[in-house]
């Protein structure tokens, strides 16, 4: 078996000890982090000297994506293909691990900087998109997983959550979603679970985790060959209930 897991962890200097607990008690292959807010530099030598391999696109105080494994990693990419060479934004890491080539993604939210923040978030998910059909074509066995920022269907988030423009819930933002999963990838989490409220993220305002409030934004997407050998996808809403947690939870993709 392998597994491979996705956490926004909003800020991994914050999180430190909440990561190490949940290493230690769920022994992932692969663990890959969104929002670490930091720099290389700055990232927690902790994991280190934990006997962790680590691969890091950092920013500072903002964005920033990582990757954690027990066995050294091979990066492809520190960015995604297709965006602006200007764009300094630290949200891509593509790593080849045990056969697979993996992307570990933050999406743009899309809901700040008015009209053009929401047309950043089509523009990021055009590469994605683009960048996905590029090694379906060529038949890489393919994950994206991250935190994707899109609520699919209105059945991954609670009722009254979001306005009806949110960005996460918007039409174009759903049918970039979407095109992907037509060109070939499958929803890991929905695969196992098709019916019924899934949630990864709970806001720390209004009571959203006591009243079970959450959204269903962090995703796994495989390839048909990735597909095949799923065994288990599930959000550990566990790491929710924490001390001092993240708004996310992880989701564990295992694989046969």
């Amino acid at each position: 078996m392998l597994k491979v897991a996705t956490w926004n962890v909003n800020g991994i200097r914050a999180r430190e000890a909440n990561i190490c607990r949940w290493l230690d008690a769920n022994t992932p292959d692969l663990l890959l982090l969104q929002e670490i807010k930091c720099e290389a530099q700055h990232f927690p030598p902790v994991f280190a000297e934990r006997g962790w391999h680590s691969a890091i696109v950092g920013q500072k105080g903002f964005n920033g994506v990582a990757a954690l494994a027990r066995a050294p990693l091979d990066v492809r990419l520190i960015r995604l293909p297709g965006l602006p060479d200007d764009d300094a934004q630290a949200r891509y890491l593509e790593v080849l691990f045990a056969g697979l080539r993996v992307g570990n993604l933050y999406l743009p939210n899309g809901n700040s900087n008015g009209a053009s923040g929401y047309a950043y978030k089509l523009a990021w998910m055009d590469c994605l998109a683009a960048h996905a059909a590029a090694l379906l074509a060529e038949d890489e066995p393919l994950m994206l997983l991250g935190d994707y920022n899109v609520c699919p269907e209105d059945i991954d988030f609670a009722p009254g959550v979001l306005p009806s423009d949110d960005a996460l819930v918007r039409p174009e933002t759903r049918a970039r979603y979407w095109s992907m999963i037509w060109s070939g990838l499958t929803d890991g989490v929905r695969a196992m679970r098709p019916e019924g409220a899934v949630y990864t993220f709970w806001d720390y305002q209004a009571g959203c985790w006591a009243r079970n409030r959450g959204l269903r934004i962090d995703h796994a997407l495989l390839a048909p060959t990735v597909a095949e050998r799923l065994v288990s996808a599930v959000p550990d809403k566990q790491a929710r209930a924490e001390d001092t947690p993240s708004d996310h939870v992880p989701v564990v993709v295992t694989l046969a």
